[in-house]
């Protein structure tokens, strides 16, 4: 029996090294087992180090199929794995399609711990939380994570490339790993002592993740197999699922036996009086005030027929930094103010984490009238069209004129059409200043309502990252540093 100590659980070089040598010495699978170092196993045999085998068989070529599985293979936590890979690459030269055998058992089995793997690294990346603290270098995001097979190698690419401006570190049971900002360094395992245990923006999240909590679309098993419970312990938001498990069955009861609703008497109200579009044609508003009260007469398109108010921007009128987003919502409306929905909070949060003061900050909006369909008591949003747009373009470009700002924030293709004159496509354009045609610089950026709906978690927090890398982009560029 010959034993083959690799250097360690993934040492893949290692592996090849050693089997090909085996393999061009006609050792059998039966007669070989692979250990790892420090596994307490060698020694009981005729102990064959990997390090250092060069004997190559030139006359035997494996295909390029069975090295990327053997690549993702050795990633999976069965301790039989190596004797798998071998026994694989014993048969390939006397069976050179066997990886296309799919019902072969060694195959399937195979196949079957590399889809483990693939699935493993795609629940890395879906239920990773970073969470922020500070060490020597300023501001670092650390994550605790236990993955089900060793793939933080595998995966740690994707978000240094994915958070390419950040400093961070991943720590897991099987190793660490950094980025800097600019080099992704491996270390050695971590502990969760060692990782933050919670930061200020996960009570957001929790609130987020029970308000958009679905009683009657309740599917536990779908949702177990989504979101394994073996990721709960460090997912924030799943503290709360046994309760709104709980309690579905009753509050779908409730929900059922509800009358349906009417509409909200909120929209039964006295139409202002109607004005001459005319009126505001020649306004040049002298400041804020002027501009507030035109726009409560403002007649330019259909909009203001169901809206409870125009919404005029608010913020100081020498503000460096100004921020559009599209329209008011339900909250804007009834309120008057721009910005202070669950959109609204969203951009509370990432403006805080940018180190930019809202106070600061001129907010108003590409369209200043609320557009809406009513459902029931409730008003779903609808997007402006291009005209809508365009003909309240006629407020933004006042507002522009009172303020002045070096640099103008959109958020989201609306916002970016008033500012720019174009229908822009944001993942594309994000992070370049632009200059328009009147001499002013701008900025796209994700609106925080798209990162409100984003069906994934994961996905939706690595939008409002994008959002707050954006920010700090802006604060650099506007000059509030």
């Amino acid at each position: 029996m010959r034993t083959i100590v690799l250097a360690s659980e993934t040492d893949f070089a290692g592996w090849k090294a050693a089997a090909r040598r085996l393999r061009t010495a006609g050792v059998e699978p039966a007669s070989v087992r692979f250990v790892t170092a420090g596994s307490g196993q060698d020694g009981l045999f005729d102990v064959d180090g990997a390090a250092g085998a060069t004997a190559v068989d030139d006359a035997f070529v494996v295909p390029r199929a069975f090295m990327e599985t053997a690549g993702d293979l050795i990633l999976h936590r069965a301790p039989d794995r190596f004797d798998l890979m071998y026994r694989l690459l014993w048969r390939l030269r006397d069976e050179p399609d066997l990886m296309r055998v799919v019902s072969d058992p060694d195959v399937a089995a195979a196949a079957e711990r590399v889809k483990n793997v693939h699935r493993a690294a795609h629940k890395m990346k879906a239920f990773v939380r970073f969470r922020e603290t500070r060490d020597a270098d300023g501001e670092r995001w650390v994550a605790w994570f236990e993955p089900a097979h060793r793939v933080l190698e595998k995966t740690a690419p994707f978000f240094a490339r994915r958070f390419s401006t950040m400093q961070w570190s991943i720590l897991t049971p099987d190793g660490t790993a950094h980025w800097d900002g600019d080099a992704l360094t491996f270390g050695p395992p971590g502990r969760q002592e060692e990782a933050p245990q919670e930061d200020e923006v996960e009570d957001f999240w929790r609130t987020y993740y029970a308000s958009t909590f679905n009683p009657a679309r309740l599917r536990t098993r779908m949702m177990q197999s989504e979101m394994p419970k073996r990721y709960w312990k460090n997912l924030p938001e799943a503290s709360l699922i046994p309760g709104l498990v709980a309690s579905a069955a009753a509050r779908t009861e409730i929900m059922v036996s509800e009358p349906s609703s009417l509409p909200n008497e909120k929209f039964q109200r006295l139409r202002p009086p109607t004005v001459d579009r005319t009126s505001t044609d020649d306004l040049v508003a002298a400041d804020p005030t002027d501009l507030e009260r035109g726009l409560q007469n403002c007649r330019r398109c259909p909009l203001w027929r169901d809206a409870t108010q125009g919404v005029c921007g608010q913020g100081p009128r020498e503000a460096r930094l100004m921020i559009v987003g599209e329209q008011p919502g339900d909250h804007e409306d009834l309120a008057g103010q721009p910005f202070v929905g669950p959109a609204g909070q969203v951009l509370d949060v990432a403006l805080a984490q940018a180190g930019i003061d809202r106070s600061g900050v001129y907010l108003t909006n590409a369209v200043k009238h609320f557009k809406h369909e009513p459902r029931g008591k409730r008003r779903l949003h609808k997007t402006p069209n291009a005209g809508e747009v365009q003909a309240c373009r006629w407020w933004l470009d006042q507002e522009r004129r009172l303020v002045r700002p070096r640099l103008i924030l959109a958020l989201g293709a609306t916002a970016g059409l008033a500012v720019l004159g174009r229908k822009p496509s944001i993942m594309a354009e994000r992070g370049a200043v632009i200059d328009t045609p009147d001499g002013a610089r701008a900025l796209l950026t994700l609106h925080p309502a798209f990162v409100l709906r984003m069906p994934d978690l994961e996905e939706r927090r690595r939008a409002r990252m994008a959002l707050v890398e954006d920010l700090r982009m802006a604060r650099t560029e506007a000059g509030l540093t």
